[in-house]
């Protein structure tokens, strides 16, 4: 028997080393990028790979993330008028064929049921890739009046794109979490202020949230939502690879939507002077969408080498309590006044609404906790032992930069919350300094290609018009260089796509009318827009 136990707890003790040999990243995020990525995701405790290739499951360390984006996008559109709701996931194929114009956008990605059990369905039925055209024949038989209006509803729920390019988690789904809002209003003018509402509250999400800067643009006619008026977007930036990406969207949908599926009401004006019915109105619609793809480019703006770096107001753990200095030469009253101080410390936290733990597994040494909560980016790290007990203080240490404070017991909670802003703050700003020092003036096509190629994104004066766009993706691609072209051969090999028009234009570098020309075709420049490679 005590052999058995022997052999047992030896099994256990090998496989914690092996735990521990894995619990680091092995990969360098500016060596091999896409394996640190994949590494940092699965050995925090993000995400794990699910038997079906593009689907993953988000684990606790991930969905508490998007709980804390679900209430806060929840509380900014509640107080303008929202209301949420659910919308089955099944949408008849008749539905789709009403639009074809927008379905388009999707319909090398949209999965079909065509069976149950072994019986054919008599009308396939399409797994939600977005709802415009399972919500909006419902949207025709509820608005009948202009007191109808406005109809304002979202709803968080999961979206299925089959896409056949190689997934990423976070970033490229074939399932993934989102909310989507679907609005109907009687005029213009109502549509586009919530349109700009709703994109000023997903900048607040990531930049408040997650600490990534993000710039709000408009998307040019080739890259806006088909079959809507324009699109709005908030760009991101990857530093690593130097891509730009796109971090959510909010669209006006005109009156399109509304004409093709009937989503009229009668003119409150009446009856015309003759006794005629005046023609129906239409409703101005917008719809907007906010993904689980926010935390992917949380992670790859802000992770290094060690793993995660969360920002604290969406860590699920912003504090970690770890014992230190218990060694055997510890007198049992010293280990008594830590197990004590402990439980005080994180009482204090918790009851100031800090979301605090305490590591006290005894089964693992001190360095191995701290490269355990290292890796999973919890803020602030505190380090409490006999001597920080008779001090009456406790070590500080900043997942961001690294750096130790000394804390003191009498103002913990008051010190530990100004910590966590302070991060939050430095977070931001340090992501900012990069994003600001890579966006790049371009006003001449010889400067184009060397930006891309360390890795930066371009404004430049634009003619706003589609042939050039395609023309700027194929120039930029290496396929599109000729042999005397001087072109870094290490570079990507994709083209730059207009990244957004930016709402922000600069004050100090105006476009001229009549005199500022586009970079690429030499027409008369409308506005400075971005383009990089992306996403």
């Amino acid at each position: 028997m005590a052999s058995q136990t022997t052999s047992e707890g030896a099994r256990k003790d090998a496989s914690r080393v092996e735990v521990a040999a894995k619990i680091g990243i092995e990969y360098k995020k500016e060596v091999d990028f896409p394996k640190w990525y994949q590494q940092v995701l699965t050995r925090s405790e993000m995400l794990d790979y699910y038997d079906v290739s593009g689907c993953y499951i988000l684990r606790p360390w991930a969905y508490k993330i998007w709980q804390e984006i679900q209430q806060y996008i929840d509380h900014e559109i509640e107080e303008i008028g929202v209301e949420n709701s659910y919308f089955p996931m099944s949408i008849p194929a008749k539905n789709l064929e009403k639009e074809k114009e927008h379905i388009a956008g999707f319909a090398a990605e949209v999965a079909w049921v065509t069976k149950a059990g072994s019986s054919n369905l008599d009308e396939p039925l399409a797994i939600r890739p977005t709802s415009e055209t399972a919500m909006y024949p419902y949207y025709a038989k509820w608005v009948r009046s202009h007191r109808d209006l406005p109809l304002r509803l979202n709803q968080w729920c999961s979206v299925v794109r089959w896409e056949f390019k190689n997934p990423q988690p976070f970033l490229r789904n074939r399932e993934f979490l989102w909310q989507e809002g679907h609005t109907a209003f009687a005029t213009k003018a109502e549509a586009d202020l919530e349109v700009e509402q709703i994109l000023e509250t997903y900048r607040q999400v990531y930049e408040g949230l997650l600490a990534v800067p993000v710039i709000k643009g408009i998307k040019s006619d080739k890259e806006k939502f088909a079959g809507g008026l324009y699109t709005t977007s908030l760009e991101g930036y990857i530093p690593t690879t130097g891509r730009g990406i796109q971090a959510a969207t909010s669209h006006s949908l005109g009156q399109n939507f509304a004409k093709m599926f009937d989503i009229s009401y009668e003119d409150p004006q009446g009856p015309l002077a003759n006794g005629d019915s005046r023609p129906a109105l239409h409703a101005w619609q917008n719809s907007w969408g906010f993904s689980t793809r926010s935390l992917g480019v949380m992670i790859m703006v802000h992770g290094d080498d060690k793993g995660l770096v969360l920002p604290p107001r969406v860590a699920a753990v912003q504090v970690v309590i770890i014992p230190c200095g218990m060694n055997a030469k510890v007198s049992d009253e010293d280990r008594l006044s830590v197990d004590r101080r402990l439980a005080k410390v994180l009482t204090l936290l918790k009851k100031a609404d800090i979301r605090a733990r305490v590591d006290n597994r005894d089964n693992y040494s001190v360095g191995f906790k701290f490269n355990h909560w290292e890796l999973r980016g919890v803020p602030v790290r505190l380090e409490l032992g006999p001597k920080d007990v008779r001090n009456n203080q406790i070590m500080a240490a900043r997942r961001d930069n690294g750096a130790k404070i000394a804390l003191q017991q009498t103002t913990l909670v008051s010190e530990v919350r100004d910590l966590l802003d302070i991060i939050q703050r430095d977070m931001f700003n340090h992501a900012k300094e990069i994003r600001d020092a890579n966006v790049v003036f371009i006003e001449e096509w010889k400067d184009f290609m060397p930006a891309l190629d360390k890795k930066q994104l371009c404004l430049i004066p634009w003619c706003e018009e589609s042939d050039c766009e395609d023309r700027i993706k194929e120039k930029s691609s290496r396929s599109g260089h000729t042999a005397t072209e001087d072109h870094n051969e290490k570079a990507p090999s994709m083209g730059a796509k207009s990244l957004c028009i930016p709402m922000d234009q600069p004050v100090d570098k105006k476009i001229i009318q009549g005199e500022t020309k586009c970079v690429s075709c030499g027409k008369d420049a409308k506005r400075w827009a971005l383009f990089g490679r992306s996403y």
